[in-house]
């Protein structure tokens, strides 16, 4: 099963990224996606943001990835 898991980009060098994934912060790369900034909400999977989300999306998947069991990165 695949699995992408939501966070927020705290830093940006390059074609890298940090992204915050609850209290866990994730190397990431960024080739498969525009343009983004810090700030932004991304979809991750296996080491790649595959898709930027809104704010408020990436918070209703937290909620469910809880509710599902799945504990904190």
């Amino acid at each position: 099963m695949c699995l992408a898991i939501a966070g927020c980009i705290v830093e940006i060098d390059d074609l890298e990224a940090q992204v915050k994934i609850g209290d866990t912060l994730v190397a990431t790369r960024l080739d498969l996606i525009g343009e983004v900034k810090v700030g932004d909400y991304v979809l991750v999977h296996a080491g790649f943001a595959i898709n930027t989300i809104e704010k408020e999306d990436a918070e209703e998947l937290d909620e469910i990835w809880a509710e599902l069991g799945g504990g904190a990165w």
